[in-house]
């Protein structure tokens, strides 16, 4: 009977699966690994054993079964953390060590008989390991071995040939550190905990850690709910990059100060500071307003429903990028525009280039690994309807212009 070890992290947020946290909240992703833990202990539990051993980074808690003997890690990096827990956990029996990020391992896997090998050794599909077996600890076996590289797992197997180990090789898994793993494994392994936990977090995402991750370079698309493609997302390197020519032209009718509506990652922002035109960002994406701030323009992580500085004294309010899509209710988002502006102010509105389009329904983010935003309410309108809504909310127009595709209205009040 061998001892079963799981080396594991303490399932905190900020702390573990931080490559999850690309489509993933840090709460979302620390779920996730405890999902996947606890599907890893649960696996070893139901694996005959002499001994269970869990050598944990952190607290224990309710997830650890009672029959686990905790042992902490120690040593600077994980070779040397490796080599401890074998050496904390040994009593005389050969044991077995794997990680928490293979929760579609099998007590099958784990009862593997190694007679005759020295070693056993579980290659992951991203060049780390998943398993190793050791008669006895040997700190020489792990220490040096470069850790978390795509060769790691072909640098152990040599360092243990090396040393004269024959070597059992077990079947190659997949580890789950980024999106993609987690949608493969949860979409090959429906049972688990984490692949169950998985499907409920797809369908869950908030509309603005979606757009967050489209800002950071993540490709994700805007559909209707019935499926339909909204390009709506289709333009965030234009919005990543500086002001061109259509944004200069729409900028040269600002009366200062001037306040940009869903500023975005601040390129409007940042060509009304260049022009000394003192403006300021309002946005709910807390990367928006980094990315914004990282340019030296102002921005305010902040609602336009909500107290804002400077109301009734704005020289322009921005609805740039089809920004008047807000909220899905243009009227109530004009009215606000409005409030907003001084009396002799403007509102300047970017609308579809389709003057007849009038679209109110909400629309769902989406990652190319299949996670999805709950509905956002939004509206995509040309310049009919915003015209109709301008004059419900006491607006009159006062300019109406194209350049390069994109379309621009100007209101007063």
């Amino acid at each position: 009977m061998n001892t079963l070890i799981v080396i594991a992290k303490e399932p905190r947020p900020g702390k573990v699966k931080t490559r999850l946290q690309s489509e993933f909240t840090p709460k979302e992703a620390a779920a996730l690994a405890r999902a996947s833990l606890s599907d890893t202990l649960a696996a070893v539990s139901a694996t005959p054993a002499h001994r269970y051993v869990v050598a944990l980074d952190g607290d224990t808690g309710p997830w650890l079964p009672d029959h686990f003997t905790v042992v902490a890690q120690r040593g600077d990096g994980l070779d040397e953390r490796l080599a401890g827990a074998f050496e904390d956990a040994y009593d005389g029996t050969p044991m077995l060590l794997v990680g928490m990020d293979t929760p579609q391992l099998t007590p099958a896997l784990l009862s593997t008989d190694w007679e005759g090998h020295d070693a056993v050794l579980g290659l992951t599909e991203d060049g780390g390991y998943w398993c190793l077996g050791l008669r006895t600890p040997d700190r020489w076996a792990l220490v040096g071995v470069p850790m978390s590289t795509d060769h790691t797992g072909r640098d152990q197997l040599n360092r243990l040939r090396a040393l004269g180990y024959k070597v059992k090789l077990l079947p190659s898994l997949r580890d789950m550190d980024t999106p993609v793993d987690a949608a493969v494994i949860a979409a090959a392994y429906p049972e688990l905990r984490v692949s169950r936990l998985h499907k409920r977090l797809q369908t869950s995402a908030h509309p603005a850690l979606l757009f967050e991750r489209a800002l950071d370079g993540v490709e994700v698309v805007a559909t209707g709910t019935d499926g339909r493609m909204v390009p709506s997302l289709s333009e965030v390197d234009r919005w990543s990059a500086p002001a061109d020519e259509a944004d200069r032209l729409a900028l040269s009718r600002c009366e200062g100060p001037v306040l940009d509506i869903g500023c975005g990652p601040g390129r409007i922002v940042t060509a009304l500071a260049e022009q000394g035109i003192a403006a300021l960002g309002v946005d709910i994406s807390e990367q928006a307003v980094r990315l914004t701030t990282k340019r030296g323009a102002p921005a305010l992580l902040r609602p336009v429903e909500a107290a804002l500085p400077g109301e009734g004294r704005w020289g322009s309010v921005l609805l740039m990028d089809g920004n008047i899509g807000i909220g899905g209710q243009p009227e109530s988002l004009l009215r606000r525009c409005a409030e907003l502006i001084r009396p002799d102010g403007i509102v300047l509105v970017e609308v579809d280039p389709d003057d007849d389009l009038d679209d109110t329904h909400p629309i769902i983010l989406r990652t190319t690994t299949g996670r999805r935003s709950h509905p956002l309410p939004w509206a995509r309108l040309g310049t009919r309807a915003v015209l109709r809504h301008a004059h419900a909310a006491g607006l009159h127009p006062t300019e109406d212009w194209r350049t390069n595709h994109r379309a621009f209205l100007t209101f007063r009040r």
